[in-house]
């Protein structure tokens, strides 16, 4: 999973970062906030957010979160008691709040109980079904095994069915940030298709592709 962390005390934010790498997550860690805020669109699948940092403070930072995705889990670790900015929190949309000092164990199982459907078997019709944990895809009793950026788009269409997914939304999501050309999702795209075998795939001209389950 790829996380953004935003932490301004070096020692915590180095201590978050090992201990979730070890875990196979892909961390990109932030001391500053106006870093984190310009890096918040690279494709992340969770956030983990201070308040009080430098420039740009965490609750602005998860307003713009919000935004740009809808459904991905944020959560908050502060040390404020201050309850206006707590209930700040979750009006923008925070799906948990931690507070300081707390025990790393307990932030890696709210980010493992928010991001659970990452390691769930995920049904998208009653003969199919998708299993993240082993990136195998199952059709009719038969399995197939799909490579990362098929897991990923596949991740994406199930979880975000019957909502139009945009190229950019595609490309941040399965390219992880990084670049990817119209020709490259539509073939990433058409890869799927051929696996899939039913229409479940339709593209939506000059802007992207929906997902629906018939």
């Amino acid at each position: 999973m790829k996380i953004l962390l935003l932490e301004d005390n070096k020692k915590l934010n180095a201590a978050i970062k090992k201990r979730l790498e070890l875990k196979g997550h892909k961390v990109y860690n932030f001391e500053d906030g106006k870093e984190a805020y310009e890096n918040i669109t690279e494709g992340f699948s969770c956030f983990v957010l201070d308040i009080n940092v430098p420039n740009i403070d965490g609750i602005k930072i998860l307003k713009k979160i919000r935004e740009y995705y809808k459904d991905v889990p944020v959560i908050i670790i502060s040390a404020t008691v201050e309850l206006d900015i707590i209930k700040k929190s979750y009006d923008f949309g925070c799906n948990d709040y931690l507070k300081k000092p707390f025990f790393i164990d307990e932030l890696e199982i709210k980010i493992e109980k928010l991001c659970k459907i990452k390691d769930e078997k995920i049904e998208f019709d009653k003969d199919s079904f998708f299993d993240y944990k082993s990136s195998t895809l199952i059709i009719n009793n038969e399995k197939i095994r799909l490579t990362k950026k098929e897991r990923l788009l596949i991740n994406l269409f199930i979880t975000k069915k019957d909502e139009v997914l945009t190229y950019s939304i595609i490309e941040n999501y399965v390219w992880e940030g990084s670049f990817a050309s119209i020709d490259s999702i539509r073939s990433l795209v058409r890869r799927l298709r051929k696996i899939l075998k039913k229409e479940y795939i339709q593209t939506v001209v000059d802007t992207g592709y929906i997902f629906k389950v018939p």
